[in-house]
């Protein structure tokens, strides 16, 4: 049975140094910590790699992020991948729970997070299931 929870987040981005190729390539490297509010009461550490199009308004990027705390109480930690474009100002997300990557009172869990981000402040809006938990 999927669940659903939603809340609010702040995010600190970190330019990092890139590696050769990506730098090479345009590709910018990125250190992620996030400060998880509400249901998911937890801190988000991860990595992202992003690039811009020739055209204003097109990028996209890709990110790995462990998400470790508590989620409707039950503690733990889970790793998502985000996939993003902006296709000349129109976005497109896509942030997806690796499968088994549950730890603890998380283990088996799967789901689909998205984000808003409204007069500055970003929030959260992820659909989860536990129900293949062993």
């Amino acid at each position: 049975m999927a669940m659903q929870v939603r809340g609010e987040f702040e995010v600190t981005m970190t330019p990092q140094e890139p590696s050769p190729l990506a730098g090479e390539a345009g590709v910018h490297r990125m250190a992620l910590d996030k400060r998880y509010h509400g249901e998911l009461d937890a801190v988000g550490k991860g990595e992202m790699l992003a690039a811009h199009g020739g055209v204003k308004g097109s990028a996209g990027y890709v990110a790995m992020e462990r998400i470790t705390g508590t989620l409707q109480g039950r503690a733990g930690s889970f790793v998502v991948q985000h996939h993003g474009i902006m296709d000349r100002g129109e976005p497109s997300l896509s942030i997806t729970v690796v499968p088994d990557s549950g730890t603890e009172g998380l283990v088996g869990i799967s789901g689909k997070m998205g984000i808003t981000i409204t007069e500055g402040k970003h929030f959260y809006d992820f659909s989860y299931d536990l129900s293949d938990a062993p």
